[in-house]
């Protein structure tokens, strides 16, 4: 009999803000008694959500539940910055650019945007949340204009477009006169992360899926032929088992000391009325990342997205208990209103509405873990910062391999090596640390 037992259970600092703009949900439907499924898919989040729309298409009339921790859009789904990325976007480079076959991750990061985009229309889901206006690399500097250069160079040799705008045009875009330059790439589409994770479950329960909210999963125990999956007030028994739980992966003891545990911090502005519009101008929609990886994202989102505010993340923090501090989430909210500040001197001071933490797990050599980790076990997990687009490429294709399907997903991340032991603790916890803080201070203004 093979097991796996859960030393912890998803925690989160801070509401899911994107979640929290939108209007309540419905009831939830924890798992309740002894049930019965042919595909449990324990996580309910891009990956989880893709994973049981994929097996819908491969296993039509198959019984598949889906169990999440908490409630769907709470979890890191509601919680991330709501860039579906397609072109290259190496968190660990200097500009972006990857190390690998860039144009196979472009081809495969183009079939997750297109997965999303039919479900966005099979199942009826707002459009605003799902919107293909692409995204800007701002750059406040003359050596983050330098990244943005290099890497248009690189989008070049692989035949992708992009266009520079100068400072002139960022202020039009964004109302701030921070930045010196953007790149601006046309193909991120811009989610409504939550809305469009509710609105991909909501369409999954009309194809009778079953999605059991409140049910952290604790045990997982093979008997013969059959997975039996524990809450603390049901028990499913399946015939396979997809795990999309991103870096509690290594809860359920699996890839153990493998995964870095990392939380970024972002806060969230009030609705913002018609007069503090006015003085901050610029468009109603824009997302810009920062051309230094460790530099600060900002988003505006409008009336269709939740209302309109201005999101801004930052810091990073590796904490292998998997929770961030209390600490850790108020000095973010001090740099966070500070970056906030600098960019909008004519908001500064402005109270933020919501400031959370959001759980990323990465490996040291960038790979995911989307494989067979044993008979009718399966995970897609570890997106490496990237959970729109590599979450829904793992969910899909975990939901390929338990249906013996091949795909050019499958083949991709069933060849990546398996993910480079970390160094031991302390060590691992104190290194990784400072070298974030460097990078956060080498970053500066960006």
């Amino acid at each position: 009999m093979s097991g796996y037992r859960a030393r912890t259970t998803p925690r989160h600092t801070g509401p899911a803000a994107w979640n929290a703009i939108l209007p309540a949900q419905g009831p939830a439907t924890p798992l309740e008694g002894n049930a019965t499924a042919d595909v449990a898919v324990i996580g309910a989040g891009f990956a989880g959500l893709s994973a049981a729309r994929r097996l819908t298409q491969l296993a039509p009339g198959a019984r598949i539940a889906v169990l999440e921790a908490g409630r769907v859009a709470e979890g890191a789904a509601g919680r991330n910055s709501g860039f579906m990325i397609d072109l290259p976007h190496e968190l660990t480079s200097e500009d972006y650019a990857g190390a690998g076959d860039d144009r196979a991750m472009i081809a495969l990061n183009r079939m997750a945007q297109d997965f999303g985009r039919d479900a966005v229309a099979e199942y009826g889901i707002d459009a605003a949340f799902f919107d293909p206006v692409g995204k800007v690399n701002g750059a406040a500097s003359d050596a983050a204009h330098a990244h943005n250069k290099s890497y248009a160079r690189h989008l070049a040799s692989l035949g992708e477009t992009s266009e520079m705008l100068d400072a002139q045009a960022m202020q039009a875009l964004t109302g701030s006169a921070h930045y010196r330059s953007g790149l601006y790439t046309p193909g991120t589409v811009m989610l409504q992360p939550a809305g469009y994770v509710r609105g991909l479950a909501d369409g999954l329960r009309r194809d009778g899926v079953a999605i059991h909210e409140n049910s952290p999963v604790t045990a997982l125990t093979r008997q013969g032929d059959a997975w039996h999956v524990e809450t603390a007030t049901g028990r499913l028994s399946a015939g396979r088992v997809i795990l999309t739980v991103n870096g509690h992966l290594e809860s359920f003891g699996i890839a153990r000391g493998r995964l870095m545990q990392l939380f970024l911090f972002a806060t969230m502005t009030p609705e913002l009325d018609a007069d503090t519009l006015a003085r901050l101008g610029g468009q109603p929609r824009w997302g810009v990342t920062p051309s230094d990886p460790m530099g600060t994202t900002m988003r505006r989102i409008d009336t269709g997205q939740g209302g309109n505010r201005i999101v801004t993340r930052t810091c990073a923090v590796l904490r292998p208990g998997m929770a961030a501090r209390q600490t850790d989430m108020a000095r973010a909210a001090r740099v966070m209103q500070r970056k906030f500040d600098q960019r909008f001197p004519q908001l500064a001071g402005m109270q933020m509405g919501h400031a959370w933490a959001g759980h990323l797990c990465l490996s040291l050599n960038g790979v995911s873990v989307m494989r067979e980790i044993e008979p009718g076990l399966y995970a897609g997990c570890v997106q490496n910062g990237l959970g729109t687009a590599r979450g829904t490429l793992t969910g899909m294709g975990a939901a390929e391999l338990a249906c013996g399907e091949t795909s050019a997903i499958t083949r991709h991340f069933t060849e990546e090596a398996a993910p480079r032991r970390l160094p031991p603790q302390p060590l691992r916890e104190i290194g990784a640390n400072a070298v974030l803080r460097w990078k956060e201070w080498r970053a500066g203004d960006e």
